[in-house]
């Protein structure tokens, strides 16, 4: 799968400014569903020792502070597990998730999801210049199996708040990958025909426009996990 995502960050390139969307973004979603007690409960300070500088201290406080604000002000939601007919499988500290689903008797389809990889800007259409407001962007593969032994047919998708763009498709020989396999065309330059009947293939699926929404709904709450998990372990680190 590698190489394949080394494929899509090479195919998708967005403006770096992503990190601050994001940001401004933390505090538009509310939550809906239970915070998970084992994330979000408080826990005791460890004990510092006389031994530490102030600057070491200086660096607890601001952690503490950030750490209860993120926590206390937009605090992240339980994460959920199912979406529609996918299961939905987090990984912790990593930037990825995973959706299976399984579609007829034979078909198995894995999706792997990105988190925000890039935005691009949304231009206020008053005075047509380009505002603050940005639409924040991920990347997914959709891998589709029938079996062992079997190829793979994937999807490499560009996925927006409101809608699921096709970029690739690839064949995938599991089991004999060439040297310097031949990867497709271009998704945007086949025939109007061809991309229309492959993504109501994928619609067919339930990789749809809907999709696309709830993955950005989902990321935008792991991010807010994995930030408060990051200045955690920065904090247990100073601690010791």
């Amino acid at each position: 799968m590698a190489p394949f995502i080394r494929t899509a960050q090479r195919t998708l390139c967005y403006s770096s400014s992503w990190s601050k969307a994001t940001q401004i973004h933390h505090l538009s979603l509310r939550p809906r569903y239970a915070i998970s007690p084992s994330l979000f409960q408080a826990r005791p300070y460890a004990s510092e020792s006389t031994t530490k500088s102030p600057f070491d201290d200086n660096i607890l406080r601001i952690l503490r502070t950030e750490i209860q604000y993120q926590s206390e002000y937009a605090p992240p939601q339980k994460p959920v597990t199912k979406f529609n007919s996918f299961t939905v499988e987090d990984r912790p500290g990593e930037q990825w998730i995973t959706m299976r689903r399984k579609f007829g008797d034979t078909e198995n389809i894995k999706i792997e999801a990105t988190m925000f990889d890039g935005c691009e800007p949304v231009p206020k259409l008053e005075d047509h210049i380009y505002g603050g407001d940005v639409r924040l962007h991920l990347s997914l593969l959709v891998d589709i199996s029938r079996g062992d032994g079997c190829n793979e047919l994937e999807f490499l998708c560009s996925s927006w708040p409101d809608s699921l763009e096709v970029q690739k498709v690839y064949i995938l020989r599991r089991n004999r990958m060439l040297a310097r396999p031949y990867m497709g065309p271009d998704f945007r330059k086949l025939d109007a025909k061809i991309r229309k009947t492959l993504k109501e293939y994928l619609e067919a699926r339930g990789v749809n426009d809907d999709l696309s929404g709830f993955l950005h709904e989902y990321m935008m709450n792991k991010d807010r996990i994995e930030l408060i998990r990051w200045l955690r372990s920065v904090k247990t680190f100073v601690e010791k």
